[in-house]
């Protein structure tokens, strides 16, 4: 017998998220959890939800992957054209989560976004495999196509246009990020009572840490 969708459900028991374990600014607490994350061997440990909404506050969200990190914020590389990329331009605030199933922890981060320098953006492109770099030309990401058959003859058109040559970063590709002003750890417990330990910025390097009813 199939098992009604109600009837799906885990108890987390792994871990507890305790007040009196927790760094005292969110970085630090990110950074130890991220490299637990990297030690639990998941798929793609850097897929994260992004969220974003337009000028009307209409939502919509995507799985991008996190490609660096650091006090300042959370970096992902995508097309200036895309539907994100419109959204960010109108609403510049975002949402990230993490989930990372393995160790039963959810990350949340809300905060402002905006580009990073084209020198950043250079230096990660240029790092790509080469498939990839063609790949940032031939797709108009986000806009209606007749067919599969667009992207392959795009495709085929920038690897003849670059064939022997350096393959530059396309003007309309790039990285954002997103610098918090709050980041929510969700640590899964017994019965649905979780363990959630906010984390709000308040002055230039103080956090203030909450915990938050599950």
């Amino acid at each position: 017998m199939n098992k009604s969708i109600a009837d799906i459900r885990r108890d987390y028991q792994l871990q507890t998220l305790l007040e009196r374990d927790v760094a005292q600014n969110p970085f630090d607490q990110f950074t130890q959890w991220w490299d637990e994350a990297v030690k639990s061997e998941p798929d793609e440990v850097n897929a994260m939800t992004l969220a974003t909404a337009s000028a009307a506050g209409m939502p919509s969200a995507r799985t991008v992957l996190l490609k660096s990190f650091s006090t300042e914020g959370f970096v992902f590389f995508t097309n200036y054209n895309s539907s994100k990329a419109k959204e960010i331009e109108e609403n510049p605030y975002a949402c990230l989560v993490f989930f990372w199933k393995e160790l039963e922890r959810q990350v949340r981060i809300t905060g402002g976004i905006e580009k990073v320098s084209e020198g950043e953006s250079d230096e990660y492109f240029y790092s790509r495999p080469l498939g990839s770099r063609i790949g940032a030309w031939a797709s108009p990401q986000s806009s209606v196509i007749p067919s599969r058959e667009t992207i392959e003859t795009n495709l085929a058109k920038y690897e003849q246009q670059f064939a022997g040559g350096e393959i530059t970063r396309p003007p309309h590709w790039g990285g954002y990020i997103v610098k918090p002003a709050a980041i929510e750890f969700w640590q899964g417990r017994p019965s649905r009572l979780h363990d959630r330990i906010l984390y709000s910025k308040l002055e230039e390097g103080m956090w203030k840490i909450e915990r938050l009813a599950p």
